[in-house]
C-alpha cells in the first residue's frame, strides 16, 4: 500500500474528527478547530479538506438522524478510520522520534 501524505491542515482536521468522535460533522469540526488552535477556518476548507480525507480511506462517513434545530435536515457524521489511525499515530511516532533527537542545547530557550 502506498503511503498517504498529509498536509499541515489534513491532520490537525483529522485529529479534530477523532477528538469528537461520534459527533464529528463539518460545523462541530469547525468551532472545535477554533477552540482547540486559536485558528479560524472556513466551514467550506474543512469540508474540502475532509472530502480529500475521505478520498484517501482515512475518514468514512454517515447520514445521521434529522433534527429540528437542523429544520430536519440530516448531518455527515465522519469517523477516523483504521488507515487514518494508522496514519495518525505514525505521524505522532516520526514527531516523538524526532523531537528526541534533538540535543538539548540545539534550540534557543524560550520563556512560556
Amino acid at each position: 500500500m502506498r503511503r498517504s501524505y498529509l498536509g499541515e491542515f489534513e491532520e490537525i482536521v483529522l485529529l479534530t474528527v477523532a477528538v469528537l468522535n461520534e459527533s464529528a460533522y463539518g460545523v462541530a469540526i469547525t468551532d472545535e478547530l477554533d477552540r482547540q488552535t486559536g485558528r479560524s477556518v472556513s466551514i467550506s476548507a474543512v469540508h474540502a479538506a475532509l472530502h480529500r480525507l475521505q478520498e484517501k480511506g482515512m475518514l468514512s462517513s454517515h447520514m445521521g438522524e434529522a433534527t429540528a434545530e437542523r429544520g430536519g435536515r440530516r448531518k455527515r457524521l465522519f469517523t477516523v478510520t483504521a488507515l487514518g489511525s494508522r496514519t495518525l499515530h505514525d505521524i505522532r511516532a516520526m514527531r516523538d522520534q524526532l523531537w528526541n533527537s534533538i540535543s538539548p542545547n540545539a534550540l534557543p530557550a524560550i520563556s512560556i
